[in-house]
């Protein structure tokens, strides 16, 4: 998993709320455990039309945010079925950065285990970060989580929490088999020993 660090880049505006994981990916897509090849999919009911053209007023086919990496969104952003599919689209999109006021508990999860910092402020900053957002391409933010900080384009500067175990995995761009991973030297240790004390195992 990609390392998260510090993220400069263009932030959409996608004031609705309660977007749901159907709405986020379709289950008509969920047709593969890879994690790849479902951000062309993500948002599709809201991007396409059913003949597959673009709808042009969705905000991520507009052309100064075909490239965001930072969503600023409604109040609770990742709500309905549990499906990790959500996550992977976005990650795949190149979205690494959702901030909201509130999100479902297993989609918020979800996004640390797939390189995505979630981010959860009151109402009165997501507004404010939403109004950046809506300055388009040319007004880009930056997400420093070591720092913990927002920065707007206008050089306003948003605290935000965050886990610390799950800002380590961030930071360290672990994954549940990163994790374990790290750990590998011990386990490699557990397993000779216990192969010379039950040999026949």
């Amino acid at each position: 998993m990609e390392k998260f660090t510090i993220l400069q880049g263009i932030a959409a505006p996608m004031p609705l709320v309660n977007i749901d994981t159907d709405m986020i990916i379709p289950k008509v897509f969920l047709k593969s455990i890879k994690r790849t090849g479902f951000g062309a999919n993500l948002f599709d009911e809201m991007r396409f039309n059913r003949d597959g053209t673009e709808i042009g007023d969705f905000v991520l086919n507009k052309p100064q945010y075909r490239e965001a990496e930072i969503l600023v969104a409604g109040d609770n952003f990742g709500c309905g079925s549990s499906r990790e599919h959500a996550p992977w689209a976005i990650a795949d999109f190149g979205i690494k950065c959702i901030v909201s006021t509130s999100f479902a508990d297993i989609f918020f999860n979800n996004c640390f285990k797939n390189g995505i910092l979630p981010v959860v402020l009151p109402q009165e900053q997501v507004d404010l970060l939403m109004a950046d957002a809506e300055k388009g391409a040319n007004a880009r933010m930056t997400v420093d989580l070591e720092a913990q900080e927002i920065t707007t384009s206008e050089g306003d500067v948003i605290s935000f929490e965050v886990d610390a175990f799950k800002k380590h995995c961030l930071l360290n761009g672990l994954d549940d088999i990163g994790l374990t991973m790290e750990k590998a030297k011990a386990i490699d240790t557990f397993e000779a020993q216990a192969a010379t004390a039950r040999p026949w195992a």
